[in-house]
């Protein structure tokens, strides 16, 4: 036995903080940490010679949709493909998840709506049958520390919410019904919820009002967490989005996180050269607005939500009767060359030949093509040929979209204002390379190779920033009495592997990390250690 658990010896630290590296030995003792003088004659259990490599903290991911991934009903196809998926986030160095995002989360609900939210659940999360929640603590319980290699916190997704009080109508909620969703909301947020999260081009949350939202902003600010918004315009009308945030974080008191910022679709690039200075002079004023954005030029979503919000009024179920009629086909094509006031209409904005599938169960072969090339193949239009996929998956299919411009890309990643977010879709296919590789990325190809950012600076968007917006306590920093959540990292070749192509493919230069004071990450490989535990922010 040593004075300590774990010595990493000899490498250099960077912080979280954004101060410059310092030469230290970082030490564990009981899940916490000590910083102690180079060569310090201390011993330990285990000893690491870290010499040429960068100590830091554990990596927060900002941004995912990983909720189910650790639930006991989580399908697995009994070829390790979900596990590879629980594992992609930990080989990078990310060691805690804020699930939660853009308006879906696993509660809460009302318990006679849990039936009618389970479909909306499945299609989002796509990993069998994993049920929704009644509150956070239901949620906690329902993780299984087994599977868990990697910490989880939530925020409360207003489509959830929305559709756990009211169902998938497509019209404001009464007062009894907004009563409820701020008394669910609160105590969420009580039980340890990280913030509130809205997306507002998914029904059901594309039905709520600018009203509405800052009703449940404001029990957010009474409770000094976030709301984090993906907006309701990304492409043409991102601008207006943008003010409708703003205008909801200046009601409700609210600090404001701008989920995975972007201006995408032909009609929007470049309007980020807008956009972040209006972020910044909003912070000027007092607003306390952040953004997250990911290292990429292609999103993700489910295929659904490239179709106009009235196809999803009533839910899953009823959505997909509607997909079954010539009619309704006929008045989907129209609206996506017309376009629908008020919704973002990704597809019009782009065009069919930008979009991959990502994730069809039933039919593997097409994943990883783009939905222009299948429908010519199949001899039929594309408003056919997806209405025919998503009624042989009964919803579940998650799409690519190439639809962003590398400029737009880089200045957000630039600005002082964001932070690192994987924006992952952890299904089973062939899923964004984001969800394996967006932390490597931002440290080798955007820091080291093009010099976008300093090493201490993109080390701390993926720490000590996010850390202090969703109130992690403890966690983001290489500090005496922190919780021992670290990765040790090689600057020189650390770099991304996943492609679209091999999506899963782990990084190279991740060494070592450590998992609430446990080596979870050897040489580059899984311990098998799972010591992931669910974060309740108070």
């Amino acid at each position: 036995m040593g004075d300590y658990d774990l010595v990493l010896r000899g490498g250099t630290v960077v912080d979280g903080t954004g101060a410059p590296a310092t030469r230290a030995d970082v030490a564990v003792l009981g899940g916490r940490m000590k910083v102690l003088s180079p060569g310090a004659g201390t011993s330990a259990t285990e000893e690491v010679d870290v010499s040429g490599q960068v100590v830091a903290p554990g990596f927060i991911d900002v941004h995912t949709h990983s909720d189910a991934l650790a639930a006991p009903h989580a399908a697995d196809d009994g070829e390790g493909a979900i596990e590879r998926l629980r594992l992609a986030p930990l080989l990078q160095g990310v060691t805690t998840e804020i699930s939660g995002n853009c308006g879906i989360s696993l509660f809460p609900s009302l318990p006679e709506l849990l039936p009618e939210l389970a479909e909306h659940v499945r299609v989002s999360f796509g990993l069998g049958t994993v049920p929704p929640a009644v509150d956070f603590d239901a949620f906690a319980a329902g993780q299984d520390p087994a599977l868990r290699h990697t910490h989880i916190a939530s925020l409360v997704g207003h489509g959830t919410l929305r559709a756990g009080v009211m169902g998938f109508d497509a019209r404001p909620p009464t007062a009894h019904e907004l009563d409820t969703m701020c008394a669910l909301l609160d105590r969420a947020l009580e039980q340890g919820a990280a913030g509130l999260s809205t997306g507002l081009i998914y029904p059901p949350g594309t039905y709520a009002g600018t009203e509405e939202i800052i009703a449940l902003a404001k029990v957010a600010a009474r409770h000094g967490k976030p709301y984090v918004t993906h907006l309701r315009d990304e492409m043409s009308q991102v601008e207006s989005a943008l003010e409708e945030a703003l205008e909801i974080a200046v009601r409700s008191g609210a600090s404001l996180q701008v989920s995975h910022h972007k201006t995408a679709g032909r009609h929007g690039w470049g309007a980020t050269l807008r956009t972040l200075p209006r972020l910044d002079r909003a912070r000027a004023a007092g607003v306390d607005v952040l953004c997250d954005v990911y290292p990429y030029t292609a999103g993700s979503t489910v295929l659904h939500a490239m179709l106009p919000p009235w196809t999803s009024e009533g839910g899953v179920g009823v959505m997909l009767e509607r997909l079954r009629r010539p009619e309704e086909r006929d008045r989907i094509r129209w609206d996506i060359v017309h376009g629908v006031p008020g919704w973002e209409n990704t597809v019009g904005n782009g065009g069919w030949d930008l979009i991959a599938v990502a994730a069809a169960a039933s039919r593997p072969g097409v994943e990883g093509r783009r939905i222009a090339d299948l429908a010519a193949e199949a001899g039929i239009d594309a408003i056919e040929y997806v209405c025919e996929l998503l009624l042989a998956e009964r919803g579940e299919v998650t799409i690519i979209s190439h639809s962003m411009h590398e400029d737009d890309v880089r200045r957000v990643l630039a600005s002082p204002l964001s932070m690192i977010g994987s924006d992952g879709v952890p299904k089973p296919g062939r899923p964004h390379p984001r969800w394996a590789g967006s932390f490597a990325r931002v440290l080798g190809h955007y820091g080291r190779d093009q010099g976008l950012l300093s090493l201490e600076t993109a080390v701390h968007k993926m720490t000590g920033l996010p850390a202090q917006r969703f109130g992690l306590t403890g966690r983001g920093v290489v500090r005496d009495g922190a919780l021992a959540d670290l990765v040790v990292f090689d600057p020189d070749t650390v770099q991304d592997g996943a492609t679209f192509e091999q999506p899963l493919l782990a990084p190279r230069g991740v060494s070592t990390v450590v998992v609430a004071g446990r080596t979870a990450v050897r040489d580059g490989r899984p311990t098998g250690t799972r010591a992931g535990e669910v974060v309740r922010v108070r």
